[in-house]
């Protein structure tokens, strides 16, 4: 349902992720419109795939909230069209912001020798995951588990593989990038935010929605 006067905020969830992980926040005069992810197009290049996520886009200078890898995606959108801001969380700027060991896995195309469709039976794969994405009440742990229980083979191996060769070294100048001290997924001392929440982990739109919410609250007054 469309809300006339408040400002749009498009949101792009995390990696395998949809947009119920947006539910906690709560931010003022704004309506949070999410974007899903489709299933690539056999052939389709990653920069061709973001325009495809992008025509969901109707303002000229969207604000763009991205989490973990749909921050990437964020990015690219920016560096292809005008925006009034992006809002990483949990998520990276640069190529060398990406973990040196994400890196390597991708020099040597590990994923691609990944059974997923077994990884995705493990319930001991369930709980390492968990307690590196720092999903730890069991309302965070069921939605985790849900994704990985329902994801989509095809995206997936699409994703990881974007992922794993991500190039990217534009960075816009009005960003906000707000990380937890204590992400696993990418870790905070590499990843140079601008907003630190203390003991947050990779789920911090979910578990920290308060804290996140205040400090893109006041980001959007700063907005003309």
């Amino acid at each position: 349902m469309e809300h006339r006067g408040l400002r749009k905020i498009y949101c792009i969830p995390g990696f395998g992720a949809d947009t119920r992980i947006f539910r906690n926040l709560t931010l003022h005069n704004a309506e949070l419109v999410g974007i899903e992810w489709p299933d690539p197009l056999s052939g389709e290049t990653y920069s061709a795939y973001v325009q495809r996520m992008a025509a969901h886009i109707k303002e000229e200078e969207p604000v763009i909230i991205g989490v973990s890898f749909g921050g990437m995606v964020a990015l690219e959108i920016a560096r292809t069209r005008r925006v009034k801001q992006v809002i990483l969380i949990s998520s990276i700027k640069t190529t060398e912001e990406l973990p040196l060991i994400w890196r390597w896995a991708g020099r040597l195309r590990l994923n691609r020798v990944l059974p997923l469709n077994r990884l995705r039976e493990s319930e001991v794969l369930y709980k390492l995951a968990n307690k590196r994405l720092g999903a730890f009440a069991p309302q965070e742990q069921q939605l985790a588990n849900h994704y990985r229980r329902h994801m989509r083979i095809n995206y997936v191996k699409w994703a990881l593989e974007q992922v794993l060769h991500w190039k990217n070294e534009y960075v816009p100048e009005n960003i906000i990038h707000i990380h937890g001290s204590d992400d696993q997924i990418f870790p905070v001392k590499t990843s140079h935010p601008t907003h630190i929440i203390e003991g947050g982990t990779h789920m911090i739109v979910l578990n920290r929605a308060a804290e996140v919410s205040t400090i893109i609250n006041d980001a959007l007054q700063k907005l003309h």
